[in-house]
């Protein structure tokens, strides 16, 4: 009977470590890059600071200004401290209009087969392009 309990303990002690690896441990598969590696995974999250950063810059200039500037104007009236218009292959760009804006974050498509594209406007909400 004690060799059954011993058993039912292990078993029981697998499947924790189980689900404990499939949902804190595996890797996250899902950044738009298939399955993505640590370093993937990383770049992706950086580009999508880096846009939330540019629509904030965007939101803080037309207060102060009354409208919408490119990512260059933004740079270089100081607005954004970002040294380059990209990160890890990606390349920024800032589509505007009267009353709204869009950033983009072009992905690396010629080195990075299948990679995301992503953008956000001013509902700070960072979406994925097709």
């Amino acid at each position: 009977m004690r060799v059954i309990g011993s058993l039912i303990g292990l078993l029981i002690t697998a499947a924790i470590v189980g689900v404990i690896y499939k949902y804190y441990l595996a890797p996250a598969g899902s950044t738009g890059m298939g399955a993505a590696t640590p370093v993937q995974t990383i770049d992706v999250v950086g580009v999508k600071n880096d846009l939330l950063a540019i629509a904030q810059s965007e939101r803080v200039y037309m207060a102060e200004h009354g409208n919408y500037v490119s990512l260059d104007d933004l740079i270089s009236s100081g607005s954004i401290s970002m040294t380059k218009s990209g990160r890890d292959g990606f390349i920024y760009d800032v589509e505007i209009s009267q009353d709204s804006f869009r950033a983009v974050a072009h992905c690396p498509a010629a080195a990075t087969p299948g990679c995301t594209s992503y953008s956000i406007d001013p509902t700070m909400q960072v979406q994925t392009l097709p």
